[in-house]
């Protein structure tokens, strides 16, 4: 056997854990959401000190975690899901139209509803793609516009108001528990449980094989198809959550619900550290980009940039994520080839 496989590190424990954490895609971007709250107090103390600043600094990213946690666990099986901000809008409309139905519908049977309801949409997406083999980005496309054409022909004009819906249910969206928001300890709750699912049960490791090398999961002998089927239907179960919650946060629910945020929870994601072409990443780093996203949003009116250039660096911080992916990917096969060349 070789002496590289034999002599033992040079480096002390502590060298390697600040090294591994120098390194950690999640904590680089942690540092740039925390200089961006530093730059943007520093310019106006109001963004981080005001009456309700740090209520809403947690507050308005909650939804878009949740979303991100379910799209993570699908890029990491090399897959998309674009349905995700359809199934939000039709999710909220759906537990506003439960609370007219049924008026005394507790709030906790509205969320299981809502989670099931977002999880048989998701399984559609599985189903799909998983058993039908067609691509991800192609299915859930489609199903982003049927699924948005059955909400726009379901409300029409109408729309769910505030008061359709129950003040217990209301509260959720602003209510404190030790000043922090109901709505940041949900997203928590579920960012820790998924999380942990990902870091140490078998079926989450196995995404990530399945994600590094579909063909040789296959050969091994995972269960490619009930994984990916998996993935789809957390990541509809997710956007079900978000959709009870998008209620229950804004109070009114209208045609243009959920618009746009599959396209946030891929940014979030990607910005994470979680790469596009599957196999890495961390819901940990997906939570940090839906925060970071958000924060920058309301960072830059702030210190008077305009909105042209808020999405101009939205668009630059994914391709940057999505260039160091790849750069990352190159360096640390050239140095397993290296290694393995060495033996």
């Amino acid at each position: 056997m070789s002496a590289l496989t034999l002599s033992p590190s040079e480096i002390s424990p502590v060298r390697r854990i600040l090294g591994g954490a120098l390194r950690s895609r999640e904590i680089a971007v942690a540092v740039v959401l925390v200089l961006v709250i530093a730059v943007t107090t520093v310019k106006n103390s109001h963004f981080l000190f005001g009456d309700n600043s740090w209520r809403d600094l947690l507050l308005t990213p909650s939804i878009l975690l949740i979303l991100a946690v379910g799209q993570a666990a699908v890029i990491i099986t090399r897959n998309v899901d674009l349905s995700v901000g359809s199934v939000v809008g039709l999710t909220a409309y759906l537990t506003g139209r439960i609370f007219i139905a049924h008026p005394g519908t507790p709030v906790f049977l509205v969320f299981l509803i809502g989670l099931g309801f977002g999880a048989v949409l998701g399984l559609v997406n599985g189903v799909l793609v998983a058993w039908g083999k067609v691509p991800a980005l192609v299915i859930t496309l489609g199903t982003m516009y049927i699924y948005r054409g059955i909400f726009l022909s379901w409300a029409g004009s109408n729309r769910v108001n505030a008061s359709d819906m129950p003040d217990s249910f209301l509260n959720l969206g602003t209510k404190q528990i030790a000043s922090i928001p109901v709505l940041f300890l949900l997203a928590v709750v579920v960012l820790a449980v998924v999380g942990y699912y990902l870091y140490t049960a078998r079926g989450g490791r196995e995404l990530y094989a399945i994600g590094s090398d579909p063909d040789a999961a296959d050969l091994y002998g995972l269960k490619v198809t009930r994984r990916i089927l998996a993935a789809f239907l957390l990541s509809g179960a997710m956007a079900g959550l978000a959709g009870v919650a998008t209620a229950a946060r804004y109070g009114t629910v209208s045609s243009n619900a959920g618009l746009n945020l599959e396209l946030q929870a891929v940014g979030a994601a990607v910005i994470g550290g979680v790469a596009i072409f599957g196999g890495s990443g961390t819901v940990w780093g997906a939570a940090i980009g839906a925060f970071l996203l958000v924060t920058i949003n309301r960072a830059l009116p702030v210190l008077g940039v305009q909105d042209f250039w808020q999405q101009f660096v939205v668009g630059v911080l994914i391709i940057g994520s999505i260039v160091l992916d790849r750069v990352l990917s190159v360096r640390r096969d050239r140095k397993i080839i290296e290694a393995r060349d060495n033996a």
